[in-house]
């Protein structure tokens, strides 16, 4: 069976705590002996963890994720904001240095720290791809002293398994079809695998479905039903088995256009929530019409502060015509809001359009005349921010003491730059 299967020398490095390992290259600091963490905004104890160095993991048990007034005040650590604009400019200067081993065709840019490199057809230049990708860590070490992890194998799927479940602790790991059934089928819970979510697994295991065996040998016309094209992915990724041509997203028909907004203080009133989904849903229609689609699915995720009672939700909506308006995403963003909110302190927002499909032409709507119009004032202003900046037109509630937008565009990636 393996034998048609595909059988490429793939590998996914990840950058080791990139932030903190950029942060200590430009401090001239060692990022595996100093506590280094990097932290979203210093002005806001509440602000959470970007990176951490390795000695903040393991001595002070500070992570990516955990809180700036949960740090100790020891002498020993070193607290950083981020350098956006830095960290994204030693991204292309390592993706430049990988490109002195492979054509650039060769590198698929996965993430601000982590590639997808096939090194197929390099044996002749460099020796063997397990050779090859070793001396690219340590040609990144060398140059950036930034340390990295490699998964290899047979296709991008393996590859980023073999990175996630192995080399991220070990360092380099190869993965092969025969490792399946050893290493890959006893991974629990579900969602430590790359690919399925908590909503996914909890999915998966109401239909007795516990760990990735379990789903190898699960029954497919069943997980088709219950997930469609999903289901058959699902069922085909617990296998190893990824068709995915180098470049293309591992799964197929993932499509969608989402935007998540850790809010600077707690919003504790539903109007000032709607005036940051406003500016939510503007920036996620705006970047669908770029991209030419449409979507049925609405999402809307709310969490509220840590001293809270509840935790929050995340809901979903689908409507019957497909829509990149704003107005339009940001009514159904309102209905959840409305349906679920309690009432209490909001500390992060997402919003995010699935279900999605190519706008091939404006859809008239007798019903609706003024859909045309919309439509080319909606581009038009998309147009001018394109070309003067993202501020240059806004909606009058971006003014108020709730807006974000003003603040926000001074940020790359959420963060300082």
């Amino acid at each position: 069976m393996t034998k048609s299967l595909p059988n490429r020398s793939i590998i996914c490095i990840d950058m080791k705590c990139f932030y903190a390992s950029c942060i200590a290259m430009l401090e001239g600091l060692d990022v595996m002996k100093v506590p280094i963490a990097v932290i979203a905004n210093f002005r806001q104890p509440g602000s959470v963890v970007l990176a951490a160095s390795p000695p903040m993991k393991e001595r002070f048990h500070i992570k990516t994720g955990s809180r700036r007034f949960e740090i100790p005040k020891h002498p020993d650590i070193r607290l950083f904001e981020p350098k956006m604009s830095f960290f994204l400019d030693m991204s292309v200067a390592i993706t430049k240095l990988i490109a002195q081993f492979v054509p650039r065709e060769a590198i698929h840019v996965y993430s601000v720290d982590e590639s997808f490199i096939d090194l197929t057809g390099t044996e002749q230049l460099w020796g063997s791809p397990v050779e090859t990708a070793k001396a690219i860590q340590q040609a990144i070490y060398n140059q950036f002293r930034i340390p990295s992890a490699v998964g290899m194998g047979p296709n991008m799927l393996m590859a980023k398994l073999a990175l996630d479940l192995d080399a991220k602790k070990s360092g380099f790991a190869k993965w092969t079809y025969d490792d399946v059934p050893t290493k890959l089928w006893p991974v629990r819970p579900l969602s430590a695998m790359w690919g399925i979510g908590k909503q996914m697994e909890i999915r998966l295991n109401n239909m007795g479905i516990f760990s990735v065996g379990d789903l190898a040998h699960a029954d497919l016309p069943s997980l088709e039903k219950q997930f469609g094209i999903m289901g058959n992915q699902l069922y085909y990724h617990a296998w190893g088995i990824d068709y995915s041509t180098f470049g293309e997203p591992l799964v197929q028909g993932q499509v969608s256009f989402g935007k998540g907004q850790m809010l600077m203080r707690d919003y504790h009133k539903r109007s000032d929530i709607c005036v940051v989904l406003l500016e939510m849903c503007e920036d996620v229609a705006k970047r669908a019409r770029s991209a030419g689609y449409v979507g049925r699915t609405i999402s809307l995720g709310l969490s509220y502060s840590q001293a809270a009672m509840t935790k929050g939700f995340y809901r979903s909506k689908t409507i019957g015509d497909p829509t990149n308006e704003t107005m339009t995403i940001y009514a159904v963003c309102k209905e959840l809001l409305d349906t679920h909110f309690v009432g209490e302190p909001a500390r992060q927002l997402s919003v995010r359009l699935s279900n999605v499909e190519q706008a091939h032409s404006i859809q008239l709507d007798l019903f609706d005349t003024n859909k045309e119009k919309r439509q080319m004032l909606a581009h038009t202003v998309d147009t001018i921010r394109d070309k003067f900046g993202a501020t240059a037109i806004l909606r009058a509630a971006s003014y108020t003491a709730a807006g974000t937008a003003l603040e926000r565009n001074d940020l790359v990636g959420g963060h300082l730059a």
